[in-house]
């Protein structure tokens, strides 16, 4: 099977913290706090954290390059451990366009207008990678995508993404263990209303 590279995007640095950007990254500290994974590896532009789950060899990276530059991070990492990228690379991130809450698995396909899987895309010379979209909602009218995107999760928000973090880690089990048509099936047709 080889080694799972599962990478959280996000944004460094405290201001960042439980933005909707950085999903992702709550997303792998939750993971690592699962399997007591330690995240205290910073090489290849990124915190990365080595582990098991489920018996599987896993490397756990938040690409610190911020959010643009993501694609940096995840080449050293899939190219000094030697991970197949089309089989072995999962991509977690946020997504304007799905509603708050909603998970949505995917096993390739383009950047979406999300320009830390365009980076990806481009470092990595193709699209054929799975990625868990988590969705943040669409900005509001009048507000700047970027200050939406970077905004803060309200209190009740944030129950809804600790909930979803939790099944995101469910899903990245389940894709690593039955593979991604089967997490799909599992995961895709849940929509958080009603």
């Amino acid at each position: 099977m080889g080694v799972y590279v599962i990478a959280g995007l996000g944004n460094p640095k405290k201001e960042y913290e439980n933005t909707r950007h950085n999903i992702g990254f709550a997303v792998i500290d939750m993971l690592a706090d699962r399997h007591g994974i330690r995240m205290n590896e910073a090489k290849h532009k990124g915190l990365i954290g080595k582990g098991f789950i489920n018996g599987e060899k896993v490397i756990l990276v938040k690409p610190l390059t911020f959010m643009n530059l993501s694609g940096e991070c995840i080449r050293e990492v899939v190219d000094y451990y030697k991970v197949d990228a089309k089989e072995n690379l999962i991509v977690l991130h946020d997504d304007i366009s799905l509603e708050p809450g909603v998970v949505r698995i995917r096993k390739k396909g383009s950047a979406g207008g999300h320009n830390g899987l365009k980076n990806i895309i481009l470092h990595l010379g193709h699209d054929q990678f799975q990625r868990v979209k988590i969705g943040v909602g669409e900005k509001p009218e009048g507000y700047d995508l970027a200050d939406y995107v970077l905004g803060h999760f309200s209190k009740q928000e944030k129950e809804l993404m600790n909930q979803v973090a939790e099944e995101v880690c469910d899903a990245v089990e389940v894709m690593m263990k039955d593979g991604p048509d089967a997490a799909m099936n599992r995961f895709n047709s849940k929509s958080k209303r009603g």
